[in-house]
């Protein structure tokens, strides 16, 4: 892998990362204001799955920055973007004169997001990281 690659990869990795844990930091601050985002949109068992969610997000967040167990945590969130766009941003239905179009950006963007993360699982984490330490 040339240098290019490894800090494309490099810079890949801390940006997916960060996009993940400031948010679980944010569930964490606003807990009961996602708890009633998260009713709104019918989700079941709010309490546990926001506490799910949080802990994936943060944990599997930072395993990506330093590249531990990077192609699993990059799996495991594409697993999550894809449930929480399925769940909380279903533009589909939506009534006429919601925000379709802010759901259906948002849906979008959430798929680039996974497919991100599909390519990083499928990749790997690179040689700047732990799972590759000794390589």
């Amino acid at each position: 892998m040339n240098m290019f690659e490894t800090a494309c990869l490099l810079m890949g990795r801390l940006l997916l990362g960060l996009y993940f844990i400031a948010p679980g930091l944010q569930k964490i601050v606003s807990f009961d204001a996602m708890s009633q985002y998260m009713e709104h949109h019918n989700v079941p068992f709010v309490t546990p799955l926001l506490l799910l969610t949080i802990v994936i997000q943060l944990t599997a967040g930072l395993a990506i920055i330093i590249g531990f167990k990077g192609r699993f945590a990059a799996f495991l969130l594409a697993g999550l973007t894809l449930v929480i766009s399925l769940l909380m941003h279903n533009f589909w239905n939506l009534p006429e004169g919601g925000n379709v179009a802010h759901e259906t950006q948002n849906f979008v963007k959430n798929m680039a997001i996974t497919a991100g993360l599909l390519i990083l699982a499928a990749r790997g984490t690179g040689q700047m990281s732990l799972d590759n330490r000794w390589k």
